[in-house]
């Protein structure tokens, strides 16, 4: 059994290829014969009618399941129909995101996948200060249940501040980022490698990587 291991896949903004980058990862640790969980417990902009084109449904396949009522249940209990910020999407449904239960939730998954030596990946909703409740943001969620974050950044114009804030923002509460991907996405207008070699500049030993898209053909 390889060693049990949990990540948290974060980005600087939404569209930015969170889920694209964690299907990757899944993918090449199931190659290598480990055992992995997922989770995306918060989702917004979800259509149940689409739900196999949906994030939830991308991490599903990765995993080897069918996008079904009851494993889109299991791992992201929290759906919202509007395509916006989870606290205004739950809003608009009268609701709001329970973030005390979203974060046990994620703790007992932790939990669970390091009893059991398997792989675990959450992928948040959003960026890193998308909000959540009236006062909590996606990074109060990372900070409570306290693992590594993998950073998905762009390569337009613009995305290195975008890029350097999210980082900072996560350096601010203490949040071990893992690893920074730069990843090239249908608005991407400025080189991956130029992008990933100035946040080297800034971002002292973390490591970087580049992230080719490659979207199936039609």
């Amino acid at each position: 059994m390889a060693d049990a291991s949990a990540l948290f896949v974060t980005s600087c903004g939404t569209a930015r290829g969170k889920t694209y980058v964690a299907e990757k990862m899944i993918r090449e640790w199931r190659a290598a014969g480990d055992v992995v969980r997922v989770l995306k417990p918060v989702i917004s902009g979800f259509d149940p009618a689409f739900a196999q084109m949906s994030d939830t449904g991308i991490l599903l396949a990765a995993i080897g399941e069918d996008a079904i009522e009851e494993s889109i249940h299991r791992i992201s209990p929290w759906r919202y129909a509007a395509p916006l910020s989870p606290d205004m999407a739950a809003a608009l449904e009268g609701r709001t995101v329970p973030v005390d239960e979203i974060t046990e939730f994620c703790r007992k998954a932790i939990r669970n996948a390091r009893k059991d030596g398997a792989r675990l990946l959450i992928e948040g909703a959003g960026g890193v200060m998308v909000p959540l409740d009236a006062k909590r943001t996606m990074r109060d969620l990372m900070v409570a249940i306290d693992l590594p974050v993998v950073l998905v950044v762009g390569s337009y114009l613009g995305s290195l501040s975008h890029a350097l804030t999210a980082i900072e923002a996560l350096h601010m509460r203490n949040i071990q980022i893992e690893r920074i991907v730069v990843n090239e996405a249908a608005d991407s207008n400025i080189s991956l490698n130029e992008t990933r070699n100035t946040l080297a500049r800034f971002v002292d030993d973390v490591p970087l990587e580049v992230c080719h898209f490659n979207p199936p053909a039609p």
